[in-house]
């Protein structure tokens, strides 16, 4: 018989099956077949391609036909699997099951006791799930403002970061309370190759301190200073902290959250006495507003939560040496979020509770005091 005419690959199309040949997510059987039209358009026999391949020749003769009819794409042509054939609508019924129902007692579906209920296997139902991107065993916890000013705020607060005032240093002020000194009733074993770190399931509570923190929000720096209690006292011995720190005279914006003491009438009558503060309040239920929430989390997580005190002066001294550490890195958080997308996802929240719940996201009124 005449031999077939070469494959004649443009540029493009070989540039095409090139990529397709050497990226992770490409299926291995395509793979197979860009090499082999590769290696035949190259010049290389089909018997010879397909041994290199690790194929027969007939396969290689065959993709080799197909593409010269319809072109790269028709390499992609993924022929259905020879085993057993889905139910018709099982992941339609496991789907609403699991959005719809929940086992008898308890409060989710495992894929175990679905795939009893349902007769198949536990493996068919988390195969299911991951199509469908469900997660029964996971959730969030979230709270959705009542705030009646809470589009004010927000704006407020989101355009001091993102447009922030000139000459004026942005600062955003919380106190992490009750901070607690802990101390494990024997030592732990050190981290080893193959083993992790361990500690005693009980501990010693030996004391707790509140740190109050002031987060520079251009420049990353924090200040701090740790007190027995979180009074309006103690808020104004760290505003004049503050004014003592930053002493270059400029305007000092802090974001609050509404915590009584922040609005204490002896802090509202120093605030009158120093006009260089400026606040802003977040909305009620948003201390997610609030940078410095975001850098407390790293303190519980790299300073607090796994270490041993014992007594309040030692946490103390670890609290400052991690502030110390913070600023030496001098990494600011970057807020990119504007207050139109936020508000958006937040009337989106609002209309979806409403659905389910009429009533549940008005401002609540506050109550008179009787006598």
């Amino acid at each position: 018989m005449p031999s077939p005419a070469p494959l004649e690959l443009t540029a493009d199309a070989q540039s095409k099956l090139a990529d397709w040949s050497k990226a992770h997510g490409t299926p291995q059987q395509v793979v197979k077949r860009c090499r082999l039209v590769l290696l035949m358009a190259a010049g290389v026999p089909a018997a010879r391609a397909a041994k290199t391949v690790g194929t027969n020749r007939h396969t290689a003769e065959l993709w080799r036909d197909r593409f010269r009819e319809g072109g790269p794409d028709t390499l992609w042509e993924i022929a259905p699997g020879r085993g057993r054939k889905p139910r018709a609508g099982l992941a339609a019924r496991i789907v609403e099951k699991t959005l719809q129902s929940k086992p008898r007692g308890q409060t989710h579906w495992s894929s175990r006791q679905m795939a009893r209920n349902l007769g198949v296997h536990h493996s068919t139902v988390a195969r299911v799930w991951q199509d469908h991107e469900l997660k029964p065993h996971r959730h969030k916890t979230f709270k959705l403002s009542r705030d009646a000013n809470y589009a004010a705020k927000l704006i407020d607060v989101v355009g001091v970061y993102l447009s922030p005032p000139e000459h004026a240093v942005v600062l955003c002020v919380d106190e992490k309370s009750q901070i607690q000194a802990l101390d494990r009733t024997q030592p732990g074993l050190p981290l080893k190759r193959g083993r992790a770190s361990t500690w005693t399931h009980d501990y010693v509570r030996n004391g707790t301190t509140t740190l109050f923190a002031a987060l520079e929000v251009a420049k990353g720096k924090v200040t701090g200073q740790c007190y027995a209690k979180h009074r309006h006292q103690e808020f104004l011995r760290f505003l004049r902290h503050l004014d003592a720190e930053y002493d270059g005279g400029e305007e000092l914006h802090l974001i609050l959250d509404n915590y009584g003491t922040h609005k204490h009438e002896k802090v509202r009558r120093w605030l009158e006495r120093h006009p260089r503060f400026q606040l802003h309040f977040i909305p009620t239920s948003s201390s997610w507003l609030n940078l410095v929430e975001r850098w407390f989390a790293e303190l519980t997580n790299k300073a607090v939560r796994r270490g041993s005190f014992a007594n309040v002066p030692d946490l103390i001294e670890a609290i400052f040496e991690f502030i110390e550490a913070s600023n030496e890195e001098g990494k600011p958080f970057v807020w990119k979020a504007t207050a139109a997308e936020l508000l958006a996802k937040y009337e989106k929240c609002r209309k979806r509770l409403e659905q389910i719940s009429p009533g549940c996201t008005a401002p609540r009124r506050r109550r008179k005091a009787t006598a």
